[in-house]
C-alpha cells in the first residue's frame, strides 16, 4: 500500500467537505435550541408542578410548541448527516467504523428512542397522566436529547483525540480496545460540557428575545408570561455563559495538550517559546494564509502578558509551540523531543511500506519471524501513519485566518452574553421596569443571531483547526473520501442547500406564526 497508488480527486474531496459542512452547519441551527429550550421549559413545568398555577402550564405549553417545531426539523437534518459518512466518506467509515459507529449506534438505539418516546407523553399526556409523570416526561425528553448529544460529541471528540483503539494489519481496520477510553476520554468530557452548556445560552437567548418582542409590541395578554420568561431565561443564560467560559478554558487546555497546531492557528502564533502572551486582538488578514515562515508578530497586536502560557500549560512561564516550531520539531520542558513534520512524514511512509511488506509476506506464506519483523517496523512508526499520505508540510497548517477570527468572535460574544444577562438580572434586582426600556428589548432581540454566530464560530475553530485531519494524526481528509465523482457530490450539495434552506424557511415561518398567536392559544 503506497500513498502514491492512492488516486485522489481533489474536487471530490472539496465537494465532500463542503456538503458535510453545509449539513453540519444547518443541523447545528436546530440542536442547540433543542437542548437549551428543553432545559428552560422543564424548569417552567417544574414551577407548574410545585405551584399548581395554571399560568405556568400555559407558559410551558407555549414554549413546548416552539420546542417541538425545532425538534422535528433537527431530526431530519441529523439523519442526513449520518448517512453522509457512508456515501461520501466510505474510506473513513471502513477504517474506523468499528469505533466511530459504536457511539452513533448507542445514540440511535438508546438516546433517540428515549427522547422520541417521552416527547409523545410530553405533548399528548397533559390530561392523561399525572402531573408528576408528565413533569418526568418533560425532563426525560430533555435528558434524552442531552444524552444523544453526548454520544455524538464522543464520536467527534474521538476524531480530535483518537484513543482506545489499535490498528489491525490483517483486517486493515482500527479496532476498539477500550470502550471506556473512547466514551470517557478527557477530551470528550470537556467537549460535551462546553458544547451543551453553550447550547443553553442559545436557548436562553431565544426565550429572552421572544419575551422582549412581546414587551416591545405591548401585548397585554402576554406581558406576565414575557416578564417571567425573560427572568428565567436571563438566569439560565448567565449561569450558562459563565459555565461556557469555564469549560471553554479547560477545552483550550486540552487542545494545547493534544492539538498544538490548532492552538497555534487560533493565536496566529508563528514562533513559540516561553512566557507567551495571549492575543486579545491583532490584524490578521482574513483573506489570505500568512507566510508563517517569515512573518513575525501580527501587527496592531494587543495581548495579555503570559496569558497563553497560563492557558496552555497552567504555568506562567510555560513553553507554547508556534506553527514553525511544530513543523521544524521542538523539545518540551521535560526533555521530550517532538519530531519535525518532515520526520513524521518519512516515518509515515515507512509505516505504509511496512504494512505493505507485511501483507505481501503473509500472502506469500512467510514464516513468523519475517512477519514479526514487518509488524515491529509497522508498530514503531504507526503513530505517524497518517503523515505518510501528506505530500507537503504546508498541508499540516490549517487556514489561520478562519481559526484566529472565529476564536475571537466566539470569545468576544461569549463575554458579551455574560454582561448582557447580568445586566438584565441587575435591573430586575433593582426593581426596574425592563418592559419600558426599549433599547434593552431591542438589544435582546439582536442577541439571538449573535448567539448562533458565537456557537457556529466555535465549531469553525474545532473543525478547521484540525485540518488536514479527519482523525487527528491518523487519517487525512484526502484519504477519507469515497470513490465518487465530484459532479455527483456537487449535485447533491446544491440539492441539500435548496432543501435545507427551504426547511429553515418553513421552520422560521411556523415559529413566527406560533409566536404571534401567543401563549393564550394552546390548541
Amino acid at each position: 500500500m503506497s500513498p502514491n497508488l492512492l488516486t485522489i480527486d481533489a474536487a471530490a474531496v472539496d465537494w465532500a467537505r463542503a456538503q458535510f459542512a453545509l449539513t453540519a452547519i444547518y443541523h447545528w441551527l436546530f440542536v442547540p435550541l433543542t437542548l437549551g429550550l428543553g432545559l428552560i421549559m422543564s424548569i417552567m413545568e417544574t414551577r407548574y408542578y410545585r405551584t399548581g398555577d395554571d399560568f405556568w402550564r400555559r407558559t410551558t405549553q407555549f414554549w413546548q410548541r416552539l420546542f417541538g417545531i425545532n425538534f422535528a426539523v433537527g431530526v431530519a437534518t441529523g439523519i442526513i448527516l449520518e448517512f453522509e459518512f457512508g456515501t461520501n466518506w466510505s474510506n473513513y467509515s471502513w477504517l474506523v467504523g468499528d469505533i466511530f459507529g459504536a457511539p452513533l449506534a448507542i445514540e440511535g438505539i438508546i438516546a433517540f428512542f428515549m427522547e422520541s418516546t417521552f416527547v409523545a407523553v410530553m405533548y399528548f399526556g397533559w390530561d392523561k397522566v399525572s402531573r408528576g409523570f408528565h413533569l418526568a416526561s418533560t425532563w426525560l425528553t430533555w435528558l434524552g436529547a442531552t444524552i444523544s448529544a453526548w454520544w455524538i460529541l464522543v464520536a467527534n471528540a474521538w476524531m480530535q483525540y483518537p484513543v482506545g483503539c489499535e490498528f489491525n494489519p490483517d483486517t486493515m481496520r482500527n479496532e476498539m480496545t477500550s470502550f471506556f477510553d473512547v466514551a470517557l476520554s478527557p477530551f470528550a468530557i470537556d467537549k460535551f460540557c462546553h458544547t451543551v452548556i453553550s447550547s443553553w445560552v442559545i436557548g436562553a437567548a431565544f426565550v429572552v428575545a421572544v419575551s422582549a418582542w412581546y414587551l416591545l409590541k405591548r401585548r397585554a395578554a402576554e406581558r406576565e408570561m414575557a416578564l417571567k420568561s425573560l427572568r428565567i431565561g436571563a438566569v439560565v443564560g448567565l449561569v450558562a455563559s459563565v459555565g461556557a467560559a469555564v469549560s471553554g478554558d479547560e477545552s483550550a487546555y486540552k487542545v494545547a495538550e493534544v492539538q498544538p497546531m490548532k492552538l497555534a492557528a487560533m493565536e496566529a502564533l508563528y514562533n513559540g517559546g516561553t512566557d507567551q502572551s495571549l492575543t486579545a486582538v491583532a490584524w490578521v488578514n482574513p483573506f489570505r494564509q500568512p507566510d508563517y515562515t517569515t512573518e513575525g508578530e501580527a501587527p496592531l497586536r494587543v495581548a495579555i502578558p503570559n496569558g497563553l502560557s497560563i492557558l496552555a500549560t497552567r504555568t506562567v512561564h510555560g513553553f507554547v509551540p508556534g506553527v514553525n516550531d511544530i513543523l521544524n520539531g521542538y523539545t518540551l520542558e521535560d526533555g521530550t523531543v517532538v519530531p519535525s513534520a518532515a520526520e513524521k512524514m518519512a516515518r509515515g511512509r515507512a509505516a505504509i511500506a511496512a504494512l505493505a511488506a507485511y501483507r505481501q509476506a503473509k500472502a506469500d506464506g512467510a514464516d513468523e519471524a519475517t512477519l514479526s519483523t514487518h509488524l515491529a517496523a509497522l508498530r514503531a512508526d504507526m503513530p505517524y501513519f497518517g503523515y505518510g499520505f501528506v505530500k507537503d508540510e504546508a498541508e499540516l497548517v490549517p487556514y489561520i485566518p478562519v481559526n484566529f477570527w472565529a476564536f475571537r468572535i466566539m470569545v468576544g460574544l461569549g463575554s458579551l452574553f455574560i454582561l448582557f444577562f447580568a445586566l438584565i438580572l441587575f435591573l430586575e434586582w433593582r426593581k426596574r421596569d425592563v418592559s419600558q426600556m426599549r433599547w434593552l428589548l431591542m438589544a435582546a432581540i439582536a442577541m439571538l443571531p449573535c448567539a448562533y454566530v458565537c456557537s457556529e464560530s466555535g465549531w469553525l475553530v474545532a473543525e478547521f483547526g484540525r485540518q488536514p485531519w479527519t482523525i487527528q494524526d491518523m487519517l487525512p481528509v484526502s484519504a477519507s473520501v469515497s470513490d465518487v465523482e465530484a459532479g455527483a457530490v456537487a449535485a447533491t450539495f446544491w440539492l441539500f442547500l435548496t432543501l435545507f434552506t427551504a426547511m429553515l424557511a418553513v421552520e422560521v415561518n411556523i415559529m413566527l406564526k406560533q409566536i404571534k398567536r401567543g401563549s393564550e392559544h394552546n390548541s
